[in-house]
């Protein structure tokens, strides 16, 4: 790293120059979690180009990127050969679109099998229940490796894997819950949900509905919008998350 250079590297402090609020881990984290889709680079299968495409993204309960390919489509044969791949996930908005966060993450797409990472994707891109089920599409898992913010000028952050994912040690009761919790809470409570997201996230009014629980914070979603409020402390099981969330309407109604 040469003495200009700003980038804060993986585990290090922010170096001189970056803006004492960038907390770029917070921010990385925030982006991986809330952004429905991204520009997915692989190696092309014939000629080992560079090759872009547009995917829709969800999160496994980790953080972990989980995305839905079909057999017919080019990246999907990209990664059969060659699994190494790049996400790029842009917040957008107004204006110069080089004055908006996003975050490109690197690792390994892999196939993932089971109930959880089907029910997890689809409770943030309902539509695509409509196909999820044809024989030629599969669901992947990023494994990553590590990734890079840019959050504007002077906020940039080269971060690991380790720094992006959410530490589900010892949360085995939450993850067992979470799917139970999540039908309870949008069924019972759509109200509570509405909440977190308008006065606790700031965001728009409307129908919020919840779509994920980790030990760091719940995710929820309204239509094409999405919204994460973090806990205040560590959750990792059923009786812990039922205190979180009823603190949380407190403050939110207070």
């Amino acid at each position: 790293m040469s003495s200009t250079d700003t980038t804060r590297q993986p585990g290090q402090p922010n170096p001189a120059g970056q803006p004492v609020d960038f907390e770029p881990v917070a921010e990385a984290k925030a982006l991986l979690r809330r952004i429905r889709a991204g520009a997915l680079a692989t190696i092309d299968a014939e000629d080992s180009s560079p090759f872009a495409s547009l995917v829709n993204v969800a999160t496994d309960v980790d953080g972990s990127p989980l995305l839905l390919l079909s057999r017919l489509a080019a990246h999907r044969a990209n990664i059969e050969k060659d699994a190494r791949i790049s996400l790029l996930l842009s917040e957008g908005g107004k204006g110069d679109p080089l004055a908006h966060a996003r975050l490109t993450v690197m690792g390994r797409a892999e196939i993932a099998e089971g109930e959880a990472v089907k029910t997890r994707f689809l409770a943030r891109h309902p539509k695509s229940a409509l196909y999820a089920g044809f024989p030629d599409f599969s669901f992947f898992k990023v494994a990553l490796t590590g990734g890079h913010l840019n959050g504007g000028f002077a906020r940039a952050a080269r971060l690991s894997a380790e720094e992006l994912l959410t530490d589900c040690s010892g949360a085995e009761a939450l993850l067992e819950a979470e799917a139970g919790a999540i039908e309870h809470m949008n069924a019972d409570h759509a109200d509570a949900v509405r909440l977190y997201a308008t006065k606790l996230a700031g965001t728009r009014d409307g129908p919020w509905r919840l779509t994920g629980i980790d030990p760091e914070g719940i995710d929820m979603a309204f239509a094409d919008e999405t919204a994460r409020v973090l806990f205040a402390e560590r959750v990792v099981d059923a009786s812990a998350l039922r205190k979180a969330l009823v603190a949380m309407a407190a403050e939110a109604r207070g």
